[in-house]
């Protein structure tokens, strides 16, 4: 049994590196070939060499984009499944705040970005309200059509036994959405360091995005490739979490 994990580990991580090995190769060829500068394209070598020599650096500006990155995250999960079950138990809200909802994704977080700078100042309060509004809306619609979608039947049966509503949301209709809950939150997990990096881009002292701007001001072009990784790293490491809790909760639904 033992022997058989480690060969599915092996065979996993050998699909997993497999691309990342060819992506690399193709990209160091590109370098040789066309004798880029590093200021337009490092090689590899130079964004390892960058990676390992700049962990400390790295490091201390990789913290502030995950706790923006972790806080936004769980704010937006707790307004998110809020507004589903106000929008799937109120129909008045359901019909005159859900579109107004929909419509506000048409807004570039970009846009709002500076405005939101000025408003919350340029600490983190001003990027966590923006990992909230890049992910408010997953979450809150993968829950509502989850809550929507539960079948009729078990309601119905509920209320015959005479069930609370209160009962009837906590023993039929969450553990039905779990599963369309999951997908948001995952989605919501890998978006939620980009979102922390994008209010860092606009303003800020400090994080991945703060020194992303500055390496690009300087052509550390290598940093900026040092960084990103930083921040994919992290980005996996939300979805691993999340996508592991969310399987637990579902299997023991």
């Amino acid at each position: 049994m033992f022997v058989s994990r480690i060969q599915n580990f092996i065979i996993n991580t050998g699909k997993t590196l497999l691309p990342l090995v060819f992506i690399v190769i193709v990209w160091q060829f590109i370098v040789v070939i066309d004798k880029l500068p590093p200021y337009i394209l490092p090689a590899p070598l130079l964004v390892w060499h960058t990676l390992v020599n700049n962990v400390p650096l790295l490091f201390s500006q990789a913290l502030p984009t995950a706790f923006e990155s972790i806080i936004g995250l769980t704010l937006s999960v707790l307004v998110g499944m809020s507004g589903a079950l106000i929008f799937t138990y109120f129909r008045l809200a359901r019909e005159y705040l859900l579109p107004s909802l929909i419509i506000s994704q048409a807004l570039p977080t970009f846009a709002i970005a500076p405005l939101l700078v000025v408003w919350f100042g340029y600490g983190m309060a001003s990027k966590i309200v923006t990992v909230m509004i890049m992910l408010f809306f997953p979450v809150t619609m993968t829950f509502y059509d989850g809550l929507i979608q539960v079948n009729e039947n078990w309601l119905d049966l509920a209320q015959t036994m005479q069930a609370t509503r209160w009962s009837a949301l906590r023993y039929i209709a969450l553990p039905a959405a779990l599963p369309a809950l999951a997908s948001g939150l995952r989605l919501a997990a890998s978006w939620a360091p980009l979102g922390a990096v994008i209010g860092e881009w606009v303003g800020a002292s400090q994080g991945l995005g703060y020194l992303m701007l500055n390496s690009n001001a300087r052509l550390q072009v290598d940093m900026m490739f040092a960084a990103l990784i930083w921040l994919i790293a992290l980005a996996l490491l939300l979805f691993f979490v999340v996508d592991r809790g969310m399987r637990w909760l579902i299997k023991i639904r």
